[in-house]
C-alpha cells in the first residue's frame, strides 16, 4: 500500500475514532439557549493521534472527526468552526512537541510516561486557554449574544474545558503507552 494512502487511510480510522468518543462518550451539561458543554475525552484521542500519526496528521484527524461530530449534533452545530480549529492546534501542539523530544523512541518508560503527559498538557493548555476566548468572541460578534449572555458560557465552558484537559491528559497517557509499542510502525513505510 502506499504511503499517501495508508496514512489516508489512518487519519480517516483516527478521525472516526474522534468522532465515537465525543458522540457515544460525553456527559452534556445543557446551558440556555439550546446549547451544551460538554465533559469528555475525545481531546485525549486527538493527542493519542497525533502522537501516534505525526502533529499534523493526528491534527487532521481529530478536527475532522470533532467537527463532524459537532455538525451531526444540533446542540454542537455552531461550534463545528472553531472545533475544527482548535482539535487541530492540539494535535499539531501535542504532536509536534512529541517530535522534537523524541517521545516514541525513549525507552524509559518512566521518561516517556512524563514526555507524553507534558506533550499531551501543552495541547490541551492550548485548549484550556483559547477554547472560551473564541467561544466568547464567537458567541458575542457572529451569534450576537450580550455580552453578559456570552460571559455566562465563557465561564461555563471554561471550566468544563479546563477539567476535560485535566481527564484527558491522564487518559492520553494511558492511551500511548498502551498503544505506542503495538503501532510504533503505524508511521513508518
Amino acid at each position: 500500500m502506499k504511503k499517501n494512502t495508508k496514512t489516508l487511510a489512518h487519519i480517516a480510522i483516527f478521525a472516526a475514532l474522534n468522532y465515537a468518543v465525543f458522540s457515544y462518550g460525553k456527559i452534556d451539561i445543557p446551558l440556555t439557549g439550546g446549547s451544551s458543554v460538554a465533559i469528555h475525552v475525545a481531546n485525549a484521542v486527538v493527542v493519542v493521534s497525533a502522537l501516534l500519526l505525526g502533529p499534523v496528521e493526528g491534527g487532521i484527524a481529530g478536527a475532522v472527526g470533532l467537527s463532524i461530530a459537532d455538525l451531526l449534533d444540533p446542540r454542537y452545530v455552531t461550534s463545528a468552526p472553531k472545533t475544527f480549529l482548535l482539535k487541530f492546534c492540539i494535535g499539531w501542539i501535542s504532536g509536534t512537541l512529541a517530535k522534537k523530544m523524541h517521545v516514541s523512541k525513549e525507552k524509559d518508560t518512566k521518561k516517556a510516561v512524563l514526555n507524553t503527559a507534558l506533550c499531551a498538557a501543552a495541547g490541551l493548555g492550548f485548549n484550556v486557554i483559547f477554547d472560551p476566548i473564541i467561544g466568547y468572541l464567537f458567541q458575542r460578534f457572529i451569534l450576537g449574544l450580550e455580552a453578559d449572555a456570552a460571559a455566562i458560557f465563557l465561564t461555563w465552558s471554561g471550566g468544563v474545558t479546563a477539567f476535560n484537559a485535566i481527564i484527558c491528559i491522564f487518559v492520553a497517557v494511558l492511551l500511548y503507552m498502551a498503544l505506542r509499542k503495538p503501532l510504533a510502525n503505524i508511521n513508518k513505510n
